[in-house]
């Protein structure tokens, strides 16, 4: 026997987005390409976290999360969107929405089972499917609108279509999918008895008007959907690992078990930080954040235009891809990498969101930063003036 490394070792590869935060490092420059989100964490999150450490909670928690936190983020469900969440049955709170979609895949998908998933696309999502045995087919969503229809779903299947994934708010296209749009993909998995995987992580993150709709309240969509997200952007505790699934008990608990396999439980006083986070900030918290990530998205957008590189204005989320075609270099690798020389910001070649050559002219750029980093990194892009 030779000894070497497990097949799936190609798929764990380190991510561009983490290759590019590295090279950022070498240079000292401004990291817009990771979604760190540098902004505060809100006051009584932290308090809730140090003070449940204080007093001992610091032990494992069930499988499916502490009880104060399903609570909170049932009552949370319902106060945004009106839907029904019973704690008990239908939540499972595990380390991160990554994790989540992880032990969702484990549960619900069989190797060989084929999975849509619209492009550009979150890499993780891709890499979590093939890690799990599962088959991504990618639908390209058309440009300007990022728009796609029930003819094009229709050619993406296959007998061994099994589910679909929708990210919305999507990261990094800042698609917010509309009501319309939803039912579009809800009537398309109810004919063909598909499952939804949701990404809604970026819900509260929100421009000119759009209303975040999470597709498991459309009718008969209850029962199919899987509801993924967690607090990472929204408290801006990416390191804290504190994301969840919301579905019907009978997924719920066999994803459960798969969390308790894998990661055991999210960090207890961190669930706790969260929760009363998710208690105790009002509609005011939420309203401002979309507010304050407005001002940062229009500040990003503006500068890329002056500097020639053309964005997508972003509906949602804190991502924007931007058309560096004009830049020298053969691909959107060689593209970022001369943007990050000659300007010290780093950003996402386009590649990392496209299964082919389509995201060859694009790079993707983070704004979830506090303004005067923000700020620096635009003075920097405008000086390029392609």
């Amino acid at each position: 026997m030779t000894l070497s490394l497990s097949k799936r070792h190609e798929w764990v590869l380190q991510s561009e987005i983490r290759n590019m935060s590295i090279e950022c490092d070498r240079v000292g420059g401004i990291n817009l390409s990771q979604g760190v989100c540098d902004t505060e964490v809100p006051l009584v999150v932290r308090q809730g976290a140090q003070e449940a450490m204080d007093q001992g909670v610091n032990t494992y928690t069930r499988f499916d999360g502490l009880e104060e936190l399903r609570k909170a983020i049932a009552d949370k469900q319902k106060r945004f969107t009106g839907m029904e969440v019973d704690p008990e049955g239908e939540i499972i709170v595990s380390s991160g929405a990554t994790g989540a979609l992880y032990c969702t895949c484990l549960a619900l998908l069989n190797p060989g089972d084929e999975v849509i998933v619209f492009e550009p696309f979150y890499g993780y999502h891709i890499s979590t499917l093939v890690a799990t045995g599962a088959v991504p087919v990618y639908m390209p969503l058309e440009l300007p609108e990022w728009a796609f229809t029930r003819v094009s779903l229709e050619k993406a299947l296959t007998p061994r279509t099994r589910a679909i994934i929708v990210n919305t708010p999507a990261n990094p296209s800042g698609k917010v999918f509309s009501k319309e749009e939803l039912q579009v993909i809800a009537d398309f998995a109810i004919s063909q008895d598909l499952f939804v995987f949701t990404d809604e992580i970026y819900e509260h993150f929100l421009y000119d008007g759009r209303q975040h709709f999470p597709p498991a309240l459309l009718p008969g969509m209850g029962e199919r959907t899987i509801t993924i997200s967690g607090l990472s952007k929204t408290f801006s505790i990416t390191g804290w690992r504190v994301g969840y699934v919301i579905c019907d008990a009978r997924w719920a608990q066999t994803i459960g078990h798969f969390n308790d396999l894998v990661y055991v439980c999210a960090p207890a006083p961190l669930q706790m930080g969260v929760a009363r986070g998710l208690r105790e900030l009002g509609e005011d918290y939420y309203e401002g954040l979309a507010r304050q990530y407005r001002v940062k998205r229009d500040m990003i957008c503006g500068a890329l235009s002056e500097a020639g590189m053309a964005p997508f204005i972003p509906q949602g989320a804190y991502y924007v891809l931007a058309d560096v075609s004009r830049l020298p270099g053969e691909n959107s690798k060689d593209k970022a990498m001369y943007l990050l020389r000659n300007t010290g910001v780093a950003s996402v070649p386009g590649s990392a969101f496209y299964h082919d050559e389509a995201g060859e002219s694009l790079v993707r750029f983070c704004f979830a930063k506090d303004d005067p980093i923000l700020e620096d990194a635009c003075k920097r892009l405008k000086k390029l003036r392609i």
